[in-house]
């Protein structure tokens, strides 16, 4: 039996080794090894789970996990992990949400809830949140992780992540800037504080991030793309004439009978949303375009006036998901379509029936 333990770990030993050498499958091997000598090995299962995972093979990574947790409910690693997949690859925000409350709930099986694994379940739920757009919930649950766990970058760089979409601009400079002062090299919290200097650069109201040692958002930008580039390259920055001519090509291109039906919309070019649209009507402050008005389907319905409805596309922030100036051409079609689909009178579901989501 004690040969059986001691060779458990050896494998694990020689799994993380090879692992970190890059050798996925001779990583996975000796993880099989490990189970075949331990069936019910944790450490073994999560550690598939997480090879299985950087490999992108997410629900075999999930079915690891799982067996993890049924191995032995009191390990926290796999708990975790687990959250962080449904959130991150899955989609499944509210499994995610309810499992980060089951963790929390003290539950003799489960493990138990300390200050640091109440803030690593209050971050997860708090995204979870997020993406299920109910911000004020992901603000108060991310600042709950700050006071349990202490004031980490990550957590300083996903508050003022949600502070920037609820338009609080000047509440998230600070709060980045504290998180860039804990973790300098952080691309993720340099990016957020780019775009909220940029915001505040348009306002007028911005002088850099000197608590970040940062003179404006184009720095920001440029040290986020230093660290990690393919996440975060540099904003596309075309002439009002470059974009002007997107916005033409993309309207040559649709289909006859629509440019008939969306004739006399006018198609408005700003740089972002307007800060109402962002607090008032929970637009995002990224989003790319939007319809403003009445939906064909809705004419008979409302007294408003017709001559109100627009189509915005948003400059900077199309530019910002662009590689080069053929790409921009190709997004500003995608967004005037989604656009167009919205003053037709189609839905999301709609939307993504016929390829224009």
């Amino acid at each position: 039996m004690r040969k059986d333990k001691d060779r458990y770990w050896d494998c694990l030993d020689q799994a993380m080794e090879a692992s970190h050498g890059g050798r996925i499958e001779e990583a996975l091997a000796w993880l099989d090894e490990a189970l075949r000598v331990h069936p019910d090995g944790a450490e073994a299962h999560n550690g598939r789970g997480e090879i299985l995972w950087d490999d992108g093979r997410v629900d075999e990574a999930l079915i690891e996990f799982d067996r993890a947790t049924i191995a032995d409910g009191k390990f926290t690693a796999a708990h975790l992990n687990r959250i962080e997949l449904l959130i991150e690859e899955l989609g499944e925000f509210g499994t995610a949400a309810r499992l980060s409350d089951e963790l929390l709930s003290g539950r003799p099986e489960l493990p138990r809830p300390d200050r640091m694994l109440q803030a690593e379940v209050y971050y997860l739920k708090s995204k979870a949140l997020f993406y299920q757009d109910d911000l004020e919930g992901a603000l108060f649950l991310v600042r709950r992780a700050s006071k349990a766990g202490g004031e980490l970058g990550l957590y300083c760089a996903f508050e003022g992540q949600v502070l920037f979409e609820l338009g609080a601009y000047q509440e998230a400079k600070r709060v980045l800037e504290r998180g860039a002062a804990i973790d300098p090299d952080s691309a993720h919290t340099l990016y957020h504080l780019g775009l909220v200097l940029e915001r505040l650069e348009a306002e007028g109201e911005a002088s850099g991030a000197t608590g970040a040692g940062i003179e404006g958002a184009a720095e920001a930008f440029a040290r986020a793309n230093s660290l990690e580039p393919q996440q975060f390259p540099m904003p596309l920055d075309v002439s009002e004439t470059a974009f002007a001519k997107a916005v033409d090509t993309a309207m040559a291109n649709l289909p006859r009978s629509i440019r008939e039906r969306i004739e006399g919309v006018p198609i408005l070019v700003e740089d972002f949303p307007d800060l109402d649209l962002v607090r008032n009507e929970r637009v995002s402050p990224q989003t790319l375009g939007l319809f403003l008005g009445v939906p064909r389907t809705e004419v008979l319905q409302t007294d408003q006036p017709l001559d109100l409805d627009r189509i915005l596309l948003f400059k900077k922030n199309l530019e910002k998901i662009c590689q080069d100036e053929e790409d921009l051409i190709d997004q500003v079609q995608i967004t005037l379509r989604h656009e167009v689909g919205h003053y037709l009178g189609l839905d999301e579901d709609d939307l993504e029936r016929l390829g224009l989501g």
